[in-house]
């Protein structure tokens, strides 16, 4: 028999019986629907490496971060499980770092005493004093200042960007969750095209995961399609021009959908420049953030030129107030 222990709650698990079954026997609210590692809908993750076959059919990400399926779980050892519907742990920053990118989108870095462990590529919670919590990726890779980038672009009627914009000054205490996602490079097959395909303040993750790419001696050819509407709400072009310069594998692309395209810029949407300019991505690994229309029409598009379910990664928020 083996311990399950949730918020501090232990539970027993009998022999032969898997995760899921303990839990519900227990009466514990769990989300689950096949019981046969189909669906997915009863992931959880576990302090613990859970045994290799209840991450069968998960995503590389997620099994690094001990996602499994407790249908398929037989327990090796005692283990302690996160529920989805738990919340969030906080801890507090202090904001050393509040100056626009462009004319609508600000950069707030956030610093804390301690090392801040998450993956580049992720996102947080930022949470007022109220209650009232917002999502945003994080922009830079994992550093010995344990600081957070953030891209935030204000936007109408949002209450909470409003905020940042506004009242957020540098000494600031704000409170940050741990990092969530699943969107993020991972050290394997260093030769394999990466295609990174993002709109608006899309950028934040794909600069995080580009970053950390580079870092680890990413070796096969590297594409960045940013997009929007007007130049004036794109940002750090020189930044990654220069960056294109200095690494033979790295491409840039900056893409305007409007109707004033200077010299140097592409004209028309980010995907179908991408696209247009990538026809054969068998083998490719793609990153997708931004506008949730864009990423759902990428997914389809990618995996229809030849890459697998399994190398699309996306975080896609939804166009909310924030």
């Amino acid at each position: 028999m083996y311990t399950l222990t949730i918020d501090e709650s232990n539970y027993t698990c009998q022999p032969g019986e898997t995760v899921l079954d303990a839990l519900l026997r227990e009466n514990i609210n769990i989300s689950y629907a096949c019981k046969k590692g189909t669906c997915h809908s009863c992931m959880v993750r576990s302090t613990e490496v859970p045994p290799q076959s209840a991450q069968a059919g998960l995503k590389k990400t997620l099994q690094t971060l001990n996602y499994f399926l407790p249908c398929q779980c037989y327990p090796e050892q005692d283990m302690t499980i996160k529920l989805p519907d738990q919340s969030d742990f906080y801890r507090m920053g202090t904001v050393i770092d509040n100056t626009l990118l462009n004319r609508n989108t600000i950069l707030l870095v956030i610093a804390f005493a301690d090392a801040f462990e998450f993956k580049a590529g992720q996102f947080v919670n930022l949470q007022k004093s109220d209650g009232v919590t917002r999502s945003y990726s994080i922009a830079n890779i994992p550093q010995q200042s344990n600081t957070l980038e953030f891209h935030i672009r204000r936007l109408p009627d949002g209450k909470f960007s409003a905020w940042l914009h506004d009242e957020v000054s540098v000494g600031d205490s704000i409170a940050v969750s741990e990092p969530r996602g699943h969107c993020f490079y991972l050290p394997e097959r260093r030769e394999q095209g990466l295609l990174l395909v993002g709109t608006g303040t899309g950028l934040a993750p794909l600069a995080g995961i580009l970053t950390d790419a580079l870092a680890q001696g990413h070796t096969g050819p590297i594409h960045l399609f940013h997009g929007s509407r007007d130049i004036e709400d794109l940002y750090r072009i020189d930044e990654m021009r220069q960056l294109a310069a200095q690494h033979p594998n790295f491409h840039y692309t900056s893409c305007l959908s409007g109707k004033n395209v200077p010299e140097g810029f592409a004209a028309g949407r980010v995907n179908e420049i991408a696209l247009s300019l990538l026809p054969d991505l068998k083998s490719w690994r793609v990153f997708l953030c931004g506008h949730p229309d864009m990423v759902n029409q990428m997914k389809k598009q990618v995996f229809l030129k030849g890459v697998a379910s399994a190398d699309i990664y996306a975080d896609a928020f939804l166009i909310t107030p924030r």
